[in-house]
């Protein structure tokens, strides 16, 4: 009798609460299909280039050396800061009822051949201050907009702080 009673009471439950017994059964189920997933690659560090100031001068005068016009060409930039490279890191505080500890360590990634690369968060390239180009096609107008256009392409400066200037 007692079974009778208790399966009574429980259908009375099941009753009341049909749909969240289906939703929870329904996740369950979902829960133990397998899942499919890809196979684990192993994580890739992509470097970003970031041109030093001499490196992107150097870069600069190649390139303004190839444009229609422009002639030999010499590239001077000033630099408010340089380039500063972030990396990911683990912190861990532990406290203790007397005392807490704080550690802050580099994630490292070890490769296949035992070398160790720290995973770089971001990468901010230098910030500049302006420019001065010295080239001999400067006395055309046209020459001085496309020179001016790409200095301020390549840095991020605004057209006001970079100078063309005609070279002897």
């Amino acid at each position: 009798m007692e079974w009778v009673e208790a399966g009574n009471r429980a259908a009375a439950v099941l009753k009341k609460y049909r749909w969240a017994a289906a939703v929870l059964l329904a996740g369950l189920v979902l829960m133990s299909l397998p899942e499919m997933k890809q196979p684990r690659q192993e994580p890739t560090i992509t470097q970003q280039e970031h041109c030093s100031g001499e490196d992107l001068q150097t870069a600069l005068e190649t390139l303004l050396t190839q444009m229609d016009g422009a002639g030999k060409v010499k590239v001077l930039l000033s630099q408010a800061s340089g380039g500063r490279t972030y990396y990911q890191t683990d912190e861990n505080l532990s406290r203790r009822t007397d005392s807490s500890e704080h550690r802050t360590e580099t994630v490292i990634l070890s490769g296949s051949d035992r070398s160790q690369t720290p995973v770089v968060q971001r990468v901010d390239p230098p910030t500049y201050l302006g420019a001065v180009i010295l080239c001999q096609g400067a006395d055309s107008p046209k020459v001085r907009l496309a020179v001016v256009d790409a200095v301020a392409t390549a840095t991020g400066l605004t057209t006001d702080k970079i100078s063309v200037w005609k070279m002897k």
